[in-house]
């Protein structure tokens, strides 16, 4: 019976030891599991985080180029605000240039002349302020950017393509074409 009693004893330490083991596998696997959950969790938010960072980046990079292209259309209309009103004046400018050249041989007339000529190269003046200037156009290669042709010649002096006769002057403002010059090109 002693026998008994210490295989029963045995089997009830054996017992009491496994119950143990049995609570602490399950605790393990339930800290395992909740381990797993925090790992998928901090994952996400890691996923999350990252693209919160990028929107970021492109959300800067979108609104420095916003403002680089409105500073440069800013300095763009800066430039060119007085556009509008030299292109009025250039045709008020070629009148002024052929009257000056009908003016008639005479003492009277060429004090008028001199008075009229020293207003054209204060008006000259101005305009190059704000910068217009005068293409040359005669003996340069035909470009339809700057020229507009009128008629093509025959010409023993120039070859073909170049820029023969200027029948109207072409002008830029600073550097674009304001009006292209109406010229002749050889043939």
């Amino acid at each position: 019976m002693k026998e008994e009693q210490s295989f029963t004893e045995e089997q009830e330490v054996t017992a009491a030891e496994q119950e143990p083991v049995n609570e602490a596998g399950a605790a393990e696997a339930q800290a395992e599991e909740i381990a797993d959950h925090e790992q998928n969790e901090l994952a996400r938010l890691k996923a999350e985080a990252e693209e919160q960072q990028q929107r970021y980046v492109r959300a800067q990079a979108d609104f420095d180029n916003f403002r680089r292209r409105t500073q440069k259309e800013k300095e763009e209309l800066a430039k060119y605000a007085s556009m509008k009103l030299v292109t009025e004046l250039v045709p008020v400018m070629d009148n002024f240039e052929r009257a000056m050249a009908t003016v008639p041989e005479g003492t009277e007339s060429e004090s008028f002349s001199k008075g009229m000529q020293m207003i054209f190269r204060q008006f000259e003046t101005v305009m190059t302020n704000e910068g217009l200037t005068t293409m040359k156009s005669v003996g340069q290669p035909f470009n339809p950017e700057f020229h507009q042709a009128i008629m093509q010649v025959e010409s023993d002096e120039y070859e073909e393509g170049i820029v023969v006769e200027e029948v109207q002057k072409g002008y830029m403002l600073k550097d674009k074409v304001l009006r292209p010059a109406m010229v002749k090109v050889s043939s």
